[in-house]
């Protein structure tokens, strides 16, 4: 059953969410690849830390060519990760320590190795499968030209010819991702209902919600015409998706126990980002914008007002997020001369000043903690985990770094648990193999064992943090206002009696009158609060 609502605000609104990578999350079986006996057996970790739920990303059956988002059967799980029977007992069990579980769903593609593609494949240019995905004949004169100019979110096309049961050149098929990623025709209503179907299937398990991957990219224009910058785009965040999520929510809101759905959903246009949380469509979405945002301090009050403002419109909570396994790790973006992040400009070998980024990181922590609306914490931002960035080209294993040379592997290396040396008890002693990623010999001092009862250390500040978080009554879901502050500083109330100071400015400012202080992310000079530092005050 799921976890049951203590009050009568919804939890989501105000949840601590933390993303398990399961991967990278910790080895139970020995084979350097991190599964849900892993998860299981470090239930404790997430307990202590105080988070309202896990989000899972893709744990399903799949030939992994983009970890996991090259789905084959969405009702089962990959054999490198467990079992379904795991799957049930870890919801159980998450459940007992009054943890929520989200699961992440890929709607806009499947795997090549789905058995519908398989059929369309096999059946040639007549199977019916094939009004399933987005089959073209292709352009020129013996069609070796692609349908249309579409370029791939991996870098590269996004068209592949197939070959046609007698050895002849065949039809294109669309695939926004990479090749083996087929996209699924949303205007079908076969795979409409499919995937109601897995979401009533997960949703009969217990699971508490849903996150959506690439949800504004499901419907694409009929006629596929060719992609141009001064034009809207022919399969970014068509109106049509809306009638899809308005379906999902009313199949979620006739379940029990305050279920829901998560959008990622990557919009430049604030209003459009927002018609995806009206009533009765999506619950949350990621904030992708407050996650590439600079450090500084003009530009994240903008964000922020602009964050609040556009999901005041539709009465939905906002969310913060600082990192997630597709971005550099906000330690490392941190300590850099340009602490923004996109796609287009993963930055490996920049210098960057690791300390800095760190002290940076750990300000960031109270920031986020203290917004209105929920967080989200991936896994190793608690332990201060820098990006790893001298990974062997041999050894990455992500599809985006062949294609773009950008990779997200940096930010996947597994969690250092315990111990002095690689796999800092991420596998357990006796395993066969290394693990999938290796990790830094400098993570000895960022395991868990390490920094657990060290009051100076990250995973020690996120743990004060959310317990303060959830017993103050004026943080998590709400309102904030803000209050005079020096240049280069950010200072907001949330009432009752409470704020957060952000001191992103070179120099110390005074703190504002207050009655204590309830934590600071560094160290104090008296009323003075250092550079790069937050503090959390009781104020009258």
């Amino acid at each position: 059953m799921p976890v049951s609502t203590a009050d009568g605000d919804p939890w989501w609104r105000g949840a601590v969410i933390y993303q398990v990578y399961p991967r990278s999350f910790a080895d139970g079986g020995g084979d350097g690849v991190g599964d849900i006996a892993g998860i299981r057996a470090h239930l404790d970790h997430l307990s202590a830390l105080g988070v309202d739920a896990i989000w899972l990303s893709p744990w399903y059956p799949s030939p992994m060519a983009d970890a996991g988002y090259d789905v084959s059967d969405y009702r089962d799980i990959d054999p490198i990760f467990g079992t379904l029977a795991e799957a049930e007992a870890l919801i159980e069990e998450a459940h007992a320590a009054n943890i929520r579980i989200i699961v992440d769903v890929v709607p806009n593609h499947c795997s090549d190795a789905h058995p519908w593609f398989q059929a369309a494949l096999a059946g040639g240019p007549d199977a019916p499968e094939r009004d399933l995905f987005w089959f073209r004949p292709g352009r020129g004169p013996n069609g070796d030209e692609p349908p249309n100019n579409w370029r791939s979110e991996f870098g590269g096309g996004t068209w592949t010819r197939t070959t046609n049961p007698d050895g002849t050149p065949g039809d294109w098929y669309l695939h926004l991702f990479s090749p083996e990623q087929p996209d699924l025709n949303w205007d079908h209503p076969k795979v409409r209902a499919e995937f109601e179907s897995i979401l009533r299937f997960w949703l009969d398990r217990g699971v508490d919600g849903v996150r959506i991957d690439s949800a504004a990219l499901l419907l694409k224009h009929p006629a596929l015409p060719d992609h141009h910058d001064d034009r809207p785009s022919p399969y970014v965040d068509l109106d049509e998706v809306h009638d899809v999520y308005r379906s999902w929510r009313r199949i979620t809101d006739g379940y029990p126990g305050d279920r829901i759905l998560i959008g990622e959903v990557w919009l430049p246009d604030t209003r459009r980002f927002a018609d995806y949380l009206r009533p009765d469509e999506l619950h949350t979405a990621f904030n992708f914008e407050f996650l590439g945002c600079a450090w500084d301090p003009d530009l994240l009050r903008a964000c922020v007002d602009a964050t609040l403002e556009a999901h005041a419109l539709v009465g939905a909570p906002a969310t913060w997020v600082l990192s997630n396994h597709d971005v550099t790790r906000h330690v490392t973006r941190y300590g850099r001369a340009d602490t923004t992040f996109s796609f287009a400009k993963k930055r490996q070998g920049v210098v960057t000043d690791l300390e800095l980024g760190t002290r940076r990181a750990r300000a960031g922590a109270l920031l986020t903690l203290s917004l209105p609306g929920a967080t989200y914490v991936y896994q190793g931002e608690e332990l201060g985990l820098w990006e790893v960035e001298d990974i062997p080209e041999a050894l990455r294993q992500d599809p985006m770094w062949a294609r773009s040379g950008h990779g997200r592997d940096g930010c996947r290396v597994p969690l250092p648990w315990s111990g002095d040396a690689a796999p800092f008890g991420f596998s357990p002693a006796g395993a066969t193999s290394p693990p999938w990623l290796p990790q830094p010999a400098d993570w000895k001092d960022r395991t868990v064992q390490a920094q657990t009862g060290d009051p100076h250390s990250m995973l020690e500040l996120y743990r004060d943090a959310i317990r303060i978080r959830r017993t103050e009554p004026s943080l998590g879901d709400g309102t904030l206002r803000w209050l005079p502050a020096p240049d280069g500083v950010l200072a907001f109330a949330r009432d009752p009696g409470f704020a957060c100071v952000v001191n992103l400015s070179t120099g110390s400012v005074v703190l504002p009158e207050h009655r204590s202080c309830l934590l600071a992310s560094g160290p104090l000079d008296g009323e003075l609060l250092p550079p790069d530092t937050a503090v959390w005050l009781r104020i009258d």
